[in-house]
């Protein structure tokens, strides 16, 4: 072949168990709702900085080190984290991937969350605890498009690997992970019920 891919973007995508994942959802939900109803903090932090939804970011943005539920799901998550870094051929110079941040969104509808990324961290994700039918999935955009200038729109039947950005399907019991440079957005929630993710960094320790 005269053409060849060079500098891929790598996206993970798995069920975080094989199975119990309905219960652990189920647990996982109910808690995100306490921590909503008790974090006054955050609540005023996401009326300005995230209309119409909840997040724990502003509040309580390690939420791994303040519930057993969620140091327990740090322990899920961190074998993926460690697959997707060995496919990346990361050199972790004897270092280790530790979870830094940890915190809950709740997106009901209307609530989106804005194109961004993740300075300072090296890998983040999302674990989706609750993903009613029609509610959005993550978007990501191709990390060269700030680059492209004169380039011309691409053609309709676009190949997958061509395209400029590609959304991820929200479903529960799906971690998602990418590097934390790759933009990224949730756009708004166009259903009625509660969308919940549990959003994450890992970085070097």
């Amino acid at each position: 072949m005269p053409i060849r891919a060079w500098f891929p973007t790598f996206l993970y995508c798995e069920p975080l168990l094989k199975s119990g994942l309905r219960r652990l959802n189920d647990e996982l939900a109910a808690e995100c709702h306490q921590v909503r109803d008790y974090d006054e903090a955050g609540r005023a932090w996401s009326a300005k900085n995230y209309p119409g939804g909840y997040t724990s970011y502003g509040s309580m943005a390690q939420m791994q080190h303040f519930s057993s539920s969620f140091a327990d799901l740090e322990k899920k998550i961190v074998r993926h984290v460690k697959a997707f870094a060995r496919a990346l051929d990361m050199d972790l110079r004897g270092k280790a991937l530790q979870m830094t941040d940890c915190w809950i969104n709740i997106m009901p509808e209307q609530a989106a969350h804005s194109l961004h990324l993740h300075p300072l961290s090296v890998i983040s994700g999302t674990y989706y605890v609750r993903t009613p039918n029609g509610c959005p999935g993550l978007k990501f955009e191709d990390p060269r498009l700030g680059s492209l200038m004169a380039a011309p729109p691409k053609v309709a039947n676009v190949r997958d690997e061509n395209r400029t950005y590609v959304t991820y399907p929200a479903e529960a019991g799906n971690v998602i992970l990418f590097e934390s440079w790759l933009r990224h957005e949730v756009p708004a929630n166009r259903v009625a019920e509660e969308r919940i993710s549990i959003s994450f960094n890992y970085a070097l320790a």
